[in-house]
């Protein structure tokens, strides 16, 4: 689990070094997570009904349409509820503190500060965190507006998420058996 929260945070194969092996198989199997992401069909069909302006934006408000989805809809997927996992992350990373990269740690302070990730039930939390995200990139765009567009996406955004999270955990329980060193396990 470790890894995986790393995962947008760590980059190249040579910063995997600086990892215990559990961790770095949570890295990998993050970054396999988001290459089958983004060849997904689901994802595919999806894209080209963004207006043409939020295009090339799309993967971004995607991928926090989905943590909204998946936020709100948690008892669907995943056992426990959200609040719990929220407070287990945390305890992991306090308690890791000495591997957490300082982007993740500075990620962090942002979520605590703003009452992530419980808070992505909320639709305006999930628009606030795209406008901040649009801040932080080198190029002007239209995170800040996506609020307009909304409306029409969400109901597409709801389809799209229950068609592929169901997918994607079957192919993360595919990944992790054919890493598994035992047979069974």
């Amino acid at each position: 689990m470790l890894g995986g929260l790393f995962g947008d945070f760590v980059r190249g194969r040579r910063a995997l070094r600086a990892f215990p092996e559990p961790v770095v198989q949570g890295i990998v199997l993050h970054r396999f997570i988001d290459q089958r992401t983004d060849h997904s069909t689901v994802i595919k069909q999806l894209r080209p009904h963004f207006p043409r302006e939020f295009r090339r934006y799309a993967g971004i408000i995607i991928d926090l349409a989905f943590d909204h989805e998946l936020a709100i809809n948690w008892w669907r997927y995943m056992p426990g509820s959200l609040e719990r996992f929220d407070l287990e992350t945390r305890d992991l990373l306090r308690d890791n503190a000495e591997l957490v990269p300082e982007k993740l740690t500075r990620f962090m302070r942002y979520a605590d500060r703003h009452g992530l990730f419980t808070a992505y039930r909320e639709e305006d939390v999930t628009l606030f965190a795209l406008a901040g995200l649009g801040t932080r990139l080198s190029r002007p765009n239209p995170l800040h507006r996506v609020a307009e567009i909304w409306p029409e996406m969400a109901p597409q955004f709801k389809l799209a998420f229950r068609q592929f999270f169901p997918l994607m955990q079957s192919e993360v329980n595919h990944w992790r058996k054919s890493k598994s060193t035992t047979i069974g396990s």
